[in-house]
């Protein structure tokens, strides 16, 4: 697979979030469930008393938002919560 592996992404998958292999980053970790999974359905429990806050698509940008702090969290060790 020529253009899978021309469009990896540096950064090893231990420190990956997104873009690695689920069985490989759950190896790597130790847990059963990725951290941000976990993180993600504990907050929506707690704070979304939405009807249908899963299937409903969040704001593109907001996401990306999101999704950036994941993993410049995961690189340096920390958890992302709330406040963050």
């Amino acid at each position: 697979m020529k253009s899978r592996q021309k469009g990896k992404k540096k950064g090893s998958s231990k420190e990956r979030v997104f873009g690695c292999d689920l069985q490989e980053h759950l190896q790597n970790s130790g847990q059963e469930v990725p951290q941000v999974l976990r993180s993600c359905a504990e907050f929506v429990e707690e704070y979304g008393v939405v009807d249908g806050i899963y299937r409903l698509s969040g704001v593109s940008s907001n996401i990306q938002k999101l999704r950036n702090c994941i993993i410049w969290s995961s690189r340096r060790g920390a958890v992302v919560n709330e406040s963050d």
